[in-house]
């Protein structure tokens, strides 16, 4: 059972790292652009603070990915942003919260945040019928129904595997009738299921939200995890004493494994300007767990 806020809020619960500074970047990765969801709130919410997002766009999509690739992408990554310096890090990828997050905490002497438990506890406030839209990988972990049920057994969940969407909206095809299409498909059982509360269970989804707004009925609740995620960092930034207090020297830096200028071209409809995107090659580190460990 779930048995604190910070335990519930999905906080890294780890204690403070002195060497961190509050002048440092916030952390924020994803596959690809589905993490620009969150770090929009992010920019919202936390206007003082300065951010580094990285999309590891040569591994996309990772929603049919096994276990032990996504731990081993989490690891790459997460070295690569302790070399820059973070003061945290938001994971902004559920499929990547959900295999991958309880591990690297226990690796990396940081704070590092992800989606699963702010996302379900959000909708177990609201909903009593809750359905969950996600990646093939985040679905079979059953992270978001156990969470759930463990807050609220009362609850009934349904969940839906949507391997298509990732691409579509990678490839900007969100305003394709096609994409229309295969959003209906995907909510239909849903629908019949008689939900009254959907969670957007990959950060790519909520650059849907036109599209599934014309398949849901209107009662329906969409629960977008970013905005719970961002408040569990607040809190936990001022906790740990790494809130940034002046403006000055704000800023967003982006990063990519794969094609930058692809990147570039992809999110620009949703930062409103087309960003200085920098290409990383991720270190090589041995795993020290195989992929029989993982489960």
């Amino acid at each position: 059972m779930v048995s604190s806020y910070s335990d519930l809020a999905g906080l890294s619960l780890r204690p403070a790292n002195r060497s961190l500074s509050q002048q440092a970047s916030i952390g924020v990765f994803d596959s690809g652009v589905g993490g620009l969801t969150v770090l929009r709130v992010l920019q919202q919410h936390l206007p003082q603070e300065s951010f580094l997002y990285f999309a590891d766009t040569a591994h996309l999509p990772y929603g049919n990915r096994c276990q032990a690739e996504i731990v081993t992408f989490a690891r790459q990554i997460l070295t690569w942003m302790t070399e820059q310096g973070v003061k945290m890090v938001i994971v902004a990828c559920n499929t990547s919260s959900a295999l991958a997050l309880d591990i690297v905490r226990t690796e990396f002497n940081l704070p590092i945040l992800g989606l699963i438990l702010p996302g379900a506890r959000t909708a177990v406030q609201r909903g009593k019928r809750i359905g969950i839209i996600a990646t093939a990988a985040t679905v079979a972990s059953e992270c978001y129904p156990q969470a759930i049920l463990e807050a609220n057994p009362q609850l009934q969940v349904w969940q839906m595997s949507c391997p298509e969407f990732v691409p579509l909206i990678e490839q900007n095809r969100i305003n394709d009738p096609y994409t229309l299409e295969v959003a209906r498909t995907y909510l239909q059982p849903l629908i019949k299921s008689r939900i009254d509360t959907l969670i957007y269970g990959c950060t790519h989804y909520p650059h849907l939200e036109s599209v599934i707004r014309k398949v849901l009925p209107r009662s329906v609740q969409r629960i977008d995890p970013a905005r719970s995620v961002v408040t569990a960092a607040a809190r936990e930034l001022e906790l740990l004493g790494l809130r940034k207090q002046s403006r000055q020297t704000s800023s967003t830096r982006f990063f990519a494994s794969g094609c930058p200028e692809q990147f570039a071209s992809v999110s620009s409809q949703w930062l409103g300007y087309t960003p200085v995107v920098e290409h990383v090659e991720l270190p090589l580190l041995p795993s020290p767990l195989t992929s029989s460990t993982l489960i």
